[in-house]
């Protein structure tokens, strides 16, 4: 059955591409007034992170910030299937990348470079990032359940080049290229939810008491890696522009969980500025700190 689905996945997006963009974006309208109005979308899940996370809102603002997520989030769906076989020169015009001539530079000096991102924007275009970075680029997952969605999910986000590692492999990857004096950069997705029993640190992140992964942080030190956060922003539809900020240039410098909290802070602001672009529906608070 799964090798059945995973065919029709390549199939089905593969026809996405006789037909524009624009009128997959109609059904995106569809889908978005099923996922609102009918279905109903995880919104208790939704509705309670927006309010927790903007207690000064209005019920109205807080049901025009859900609103558009929807609508975000119904474009995104379509946008990852039509991004499976999408062509180099359309992904340039549709993502604009800047600031990556900084990270080639700092590997081409020898040093690995760290760089975290959120599921903000869409983060499944960001796939298309190792295309512009000039050493092996090395990107962690949870595998999927589903055997079909993982070997499709798999082969749409490594088409650009870029190394996808299972999350449970990420020091031993790495360190292993370091023990062969090779650079790498590696991308981490900052704002996951670490399981229960691997919670190391708490800080407050959007208004709430929130388990924080180090990964990131522990890597960096570890190889002296500098650190770059992913800013992926909407124009409009189908387009995006992506900013790679240096955050932390000498991580050896800094004293414990300071990397963590400075890329949980910038998170945290540019979440504040364009909130409808952050994933909502992830049930990012599912764990307290015991007393």
């Amino acid at each position: 059955m799964d090798k059945i689905l995973y065919y029709i996945l390549k199939g089905a997006t593969k026809l996405m591409h006789f037909v524009p963009i624009q009128v997959h974006y109609f059904f995106s309208d569809i889908l978005f007034f099923l996922m609102c109005h009918v279905m109903k979308y995880r919104k208790k899940v939704i509705v309670t992170n927006i309010r927790n996370s903007f207690p000064e809102k209005s019920d109205a603002e807080v049901k025009q910030i859900m609103r558009k997520f929807y609508a975000h989030f119904c474009d995104m769906v379509f946008e990852t299937l039509y991004f499976a076989h999408i062509s180099k020169k359309e992904i340039l015009k549709r993502l604009e990348v800047r600031g990556v001539d900084q990270v080639n530079q700092l590997t081409d000096s020898g040093r690995n470079v760290v760089l975290v991102m959120a599921h903000y924007g869409n983060w499944e275009w960001m796939s298309a990032a190792p295309a512009d970075v000039n050493a092996p680029y090395y990107h962690f997952y949870k595998p999927l359940r589903s055997k079909a969605w993982d070997r499709f999910m798999l082969e749409s986000r490594s088409r650009w080049g870029g190394l996808l590692t299972d999350k449970k492999d990420v020091y031993r990857s790495l360190m292993g290229m370091h023990r062969q004096n090779k650079v790498t950069v590696s991308g981490f997705v900052g704002d996951q939810t670490p399981k229960a029993n691997e919670i190391q640190y708490w800080t407050n992140f959007m208004n709430q008491d929130t388990p924080v992964l180090l990964g990131a942080e522990k890597i960096a030190k570890k190889l002296d890696a500098p650190i770059f956060f992913i800013h992926m922003n909407r124009k409009k539809r189908g387009y995006y522009e992506v900013d790679t900020i240096p955050l932390i240039m000498e991580p050896k410098d800094e004293e414990p969980f300071a990397i963590t909290e400075k890329h949980v802070r910038f998170l945290e602001e540019i979440i504040r500025r364009r909130p409808e672009l952050w994933l909502w529906s992830h049930k990012r608070w599912k764990h307290k700190r015991e007393a």
